[in-house]
């Protein structure tokens, strides 16, 4: 049996994949990464954090598996510095961190369209923080690029209610490697690649992603 950890526990794919590696037998013991409360359960084990601070709490990071679903928008982050913190400076901390610890496989939400050549700036940091978790040294490294996300969220973003909506009525005009996504195919992904336990860095689109 194995101990899964995970940030990003409350947002919209994390809260789900912690649903699932909760039920997993895979696992006999979850760490969530986290600035707030969470119900409790038998396996899980809460580390309430600053994720600036993440050295602090090194010792309580062992786990064999790491799953990152941190992430942010430049509207809610309010400036590039605030997005670059939580997009890439948090999950490769938390990657540097983890593998000092022996940690075997991270697994991390990145965004389609990722790349660190990107003239968009939100792409180029996804891009960017790819390739920075890729070379810390694990086994294992999955990278995971979803579409536009849907699903239950516990905000409201306007621009992506709209598109949510149009999604609706026209996605079939859209071809599947953009289609939005449902969030729990994602979280499935994320623990389906965790179990095969193959060694490499492995990039998943949103088009391969759509079939869980």
């Amino acid at each position: 049996m194995k101990t899964a950890l995970l940030a990003g526990s409350t947002g919209l794919i994390g809260k789900q994949l912690l649903d699932l590696l909760l039920k997993s037998d895979r696992y006999s013991k979850v760490i969530a990464l986290t600035r707030n409360d969470l119900p409790e359960h038998p396996k899980l084990e809460v580390v309430k954090i600053e994720f600036n601070k993440l050295n602090e709490w090194a010792d309580k990071l062992i786990a064999d598996d790491v799953f990152c679903c941190l992430g942010t928008t430049m509207a809610k982050a309010g400036s590039k510095d605030a997005f670059y913190q939580v997009d890439f400076f948090y999950p490769f901390l938390i990657a540097k961190t983890t593998h000092a610890k022996k940690a075997k496989q991270y697994l991390v939400v990145s965004a389609l369209g990722a790349n660190k050549e990107s003239s968009i700036y939100y792409n180029r940091v996804k891009g960017e923080v790819e390739e920075a978790i890729s070379q810390v040294g694990f086994d294992t490294v999955h990278i995971f690029r979803p579409s536009l996300l849907l699903g239950p969220r516990s905000e409201k973003r306007s621009g992506e209610q709209a598109a949510q909506l149009f999604y609706q009525f026209f996605g079939f005009l859209i071809p599947k490697k953009y289609k939005a996504i449902q969030s729990a195919k994602v979280a499935h992904a994320m623990l389906e690649f965790a179990a095969q336990d193959k060694r490499g860095t492995f990039i998943h689109e949103s088009k391969e992603l759509q079939d869980f």
